[in-house]
């Protein structure tokens, strides 16, 4: 028996250690050893996989050895072989020049953004400058920086009684984002940023207010957050029209803890399904208690287009529908065959060197027009794609009839499954130059909430979830579009109370102007 750690749960895996082979037949004792070879090749997987999460980097960066690939398969490569054979080679010369390299000159001191606000202080020389010439100015800047500030503001409304004791007049109140609150608009909106842009649970602010002076029970902040987002609620159902009219979308899940509040002491595996529009920048994390394919069916009801996910099976319904094109994520794929680098790494360096030419052409081509960036793709992708979509598939026959050495159900074998069963999938980013190879601008935007978790551990219920959802979605749109969350939440709060409904969309903040 073997006990192993992973990920602080101890793991126990059963290994003969004692075989009687007297009575065993040959196809026995082969069917035996080959088993014995597929646990040890998943044990060596999986302590690879934990030293990783461990000691080793995160990064997916694949560096290809100087001698790989050639001898594992023909087709693209034999044409190269034959377009630098012997018969084609000329002499070539080279002359070596040495040059002389000027020195950089240092670029002096970071220039400070004009748009601070800049204090003064204007220090005269010692002595009496009583009829000398000023012949200019000496200036230094420095970034300095001045503590947040509590203050209280007061609106004193002066009453005047009318002639006659006819009546009182006085000044009307101006409108208030929260009317039965103690919290400004601009407090709110530090409360906000706060917690959903730098990660700062409630609990924490509150430990900085009572550095001012000031107390703030915590149930008075999550009852701030809680009302901010009824108020902008409509901002996010907004915003999710916007988002469903898009014709492209990229959509993947991940995990948030909610506290379950029937389980004392234990928290309830809930999920955001992000959904994220490249071509209109736009952002949206709808909370579901579940993984169920529940949540992406109703959201996806109306919508027409495409849309690239991961190899969950919950998108396979999707298929079925006319209306929509399942297209899959290469990084996805490509992470399968770094995991199994140490399982066999020849023919994992093997695909990876040829996601990593077409990683290449699609650096070069990012900055292209839509049609241009179609056509090279059509000319240079499309045969990487079609040489190593038939490679695998022959590669992953001869592993299943002993032609190779290739571990049945290994995790190589593994990755050759799933990119073979989605290949189509995997290749069609080259219809549009709208699509894009993979889906990481999706991944980017959890990461939010992937820290978010890490400093508040978890959400109280699931309507706090579903709030948390609301503030991501929106604050992930801001950053999308280069647009300081606290300036455009203040504004946003500053108007709702009077801005018309029908005219909400003028408030996203893709739309807003400052």
């Amino acid at each position: 028996m073997v006990l192993f750690l992973r990920l602080g749960v101890l793991i126990t895996v059963p290994i003969t250690t004692e075989i009687s082979i007297e009575n065993l037949s040959r196809e026995e004792l082969v069917k035996i050893v080959l088993d014995q070879q597929l646990l040890v090749s998943k044990l060596q997987t999986e302590l690879a996989r934990l030293k990783k999460w461990v000691h080793g980097s995160k990064t997916e960066r694949f560096i290809p050895s100087l001698a790989q690939s050639s001898q594992l398969g023909l087709g693209i490569e034999a044409a190269v072989v034959n377009a630098c054979s012997v018969t084609n080679a000329k002499r070539i010369s080279y002359v070596q020049t040495t040059t002389q390299e000027k020195p950089v000159p240092h670029p002096g001191r970071m220039k400070l953004p004009d748009h601070l606000r800049r204090e003064t202080t204007v220090i005269e020389p010692e002595g009496d400058t009583k009829g000398l010439k000023k012949i200019g100015d000496d200036i230094t800047e420095i970034l300095e920086y001045k503590s947040s500030e509590l203050f209280v503001k007061r609106i004193v409304r002066p009453k005047y009684a009318k002639p006659g004791n006819s009546g009182v007049i006085m000044g009307s109140l101006p409108g208030r984002a929260l009317e039965k609150t103690i919290f400004g608009e601009r407090l709110l909106t530090q409360i906000m940023v706060d917690k959903f842009v730098d990660h700062l649970p409630l609990h924490r602010q509150n430990e900085r207010f009572k550095r001012y002076g000031i107390n703030i029970p915590s149930s008075t902040l999550s009852d701030a957050v809680r009302n901010v987002c009824n108020l902008i609620h409509p901002l996010g159902v907004a915003l999710l029209q916007e988002l469903m009219e898009a014709d492209y979308l990229g959509v993947d899940e991940t995990p948030i803890p909610v506290q379950d509040r029937d389980k004392k002491g234990t928290t309830h595996k809930g999920y955001y399904w992000v959904y994220y529009s490249t071509v209109k920048k736009l952002v949206y994390f709808d909370y579901r208690e579940g993984r169920g394919r529940d949540g992406p069916v109703e959201m996806l009801k109306d919508y027409i287009g495409y849309l690239q996910c991961d190899g969950y099976g919950v998108y396979d319904i999707f298929e079925k529908e006319k209306l929509i094109t399942l297209l899959a994520c290469m990084a996805h794929a490509r992470r399968l065959f770094i995991e199994s680098l140490d399982n066999d790494r020849a023919t994992s360096e093997y695909v990876l060197e040829r996601m990593q030419k077409l990683y290449a052409i699609e650096g070069e081509i990012k900055d292209l027009g839509v049609e241009e960036r179609k056509r090279v793709r059509q000319e240079r992708s499309v045969p990487i794609l079609e040489h190593l979509g038939q490679w695998m598939k022959e590669t992953y026959i001869k592993a299943y009839s002993g032609e190779n050495d290739i571990v049945k159900n290994s995790s190589t074998a593994k990755a050759l499954a799933y990119c073979i069963q989605r290949w189509e999938k995997l290749s069609r980013y080259c219809e549009d130059g709208v699509l894009l190879i993979d889906n990481n601008p999706v991944e980017r935007s959890i990461r939010p909430v992937k820290l978010g978790a890490k400093n508040y551990l978890f959400a109280g219920s699931h309507e706090a979830a579903k709030r948390s959802g609301l503030l991501y979605s929106l604050f992930s749109t801001c950053k999308l579009h280069g647009i300081n969350p606290e300036e455009w939440l203040s504004d946003v709060l500053a108007k709702l109370p009077t801005h018309p409904i029908n005219r909400i969309k003028e408030l996203l903040p893709n739309n807003w102007k400052k």
